[in-house]
């Protein structure tokens, strides 16, 4: 019968010459795009009016990530973006109700005025415009 002991001792030798280090300099896995929560944009934001209700504004913005059973008027939209490399990105959006009816918009949005200009602080209350009477 054959003896596989010295490949065995050759690959080993080999491969203990080998450090981990150099390895992973050359081998770069591959890290896939991770979204989580809800998505929402500066168009969507700008469709809310005030005095909405609350069926209203899930039809525009979805349904909120977070509902806070303390504070039923108010709602988060969350999301987190985090590439596959890179730094992880994170916004959220806090919409307030009075009497069930859309008062104003917090969070990582800016009003459509601002859109163009330089983002500043990281979060705003944006006025949302009544509605309009027909």
């Amino acid at each position: 019968m054959r003896s596989y002991l010295p490949a065995a001792f050759l690959a080993t030798s080999l491969l203990a010459g080998c450090s981990f280090d150099s390895i992973v300099g050359v081998v770069d896995p591959y890290r896939i795009d991770v979204r989580q929560g809800n998505y929402v944009d500066q168009d969507m934001v700008s469709q809310l009016k005030r005095g909405m209700t609350r069926d209203q504004v899930r039809f525009v913005l979805g349904s909120p990530l977070v509902v806070d059973m303390f504070r039923k008027d108010r709602w988060d939209y969350v999301y987190r973006f985090k590439p596959g490399s890179g730094q992880p990105e994170q916004r959220v959006i806090s919409v307030f109700f009075v009497d069930g009816q859309l008062d104003h918009v917090e969070g990582d949005v800016q009003s459509g005025s601002e859109a163009s200009a330089a983002p500043a602080e990281r979060s705003r209350v944006v006025e949302v415009p009544p509605a309009v009477e027909d």
